[in-house]
């Protein structure tokens, strides 16, 4: 699976604006220097970076822990209060995965039955 760098710095820069915080204050509030911040938010470097470096980007854009690593691995960052996982673990990843989907088919059902339900009513009312 290829790293989704690109990902990581669009999120930190949507991030930075929805905060209205400025790469200074990200890099003094997670410990990474600045030079780094703007490496990872600009994509200008690629190389590979160590998990506690984005955890404390995460951390101090008030994400979970993990948010940024998650994107980097292309999956669906946990939210606020979440237990961390092994993102290198394999199996982890594609329950994760199937868990996502289960998420989605079910939002879809609901989606029918509320379609089915208002054809139905209309339908009576006729």
């Amino acid at each position: 699976m290829t790293d989704n760098w690109a990902a990581v710095g669009r999120a930190i820069s949507a991030r930075l604006t929805e905060l209205s915080m400025k790469q200074r204050e990200l890099a003094t509030r997670s410990g990474v220097s600045q030079a780094i911040v703007r490496e990872i938010q600009h994509n200008t470097v690629q190389r590979r970076r160590g998990d506690r470096t984005l955890e404390a980007l995460s951390t101090a854009l008030e994400w979970h822990p993990q948010h940024l690593l998650a994107l980097l691995h292309n999956r669906k960052p946990p939210t606020a209060g979440q237990p961390r996982e092994r993102m290198d673990d394999p199996v982890t990843a594609r329950l994760t995965a199937i868990e996502d989907r289960l998420a989605d088919l079910v939002a879809q059902v609901a989606e029918l039955r509320a379609d089915v339900t208002i054809a139905l009513k209309d339908r009576d009312a006729r």
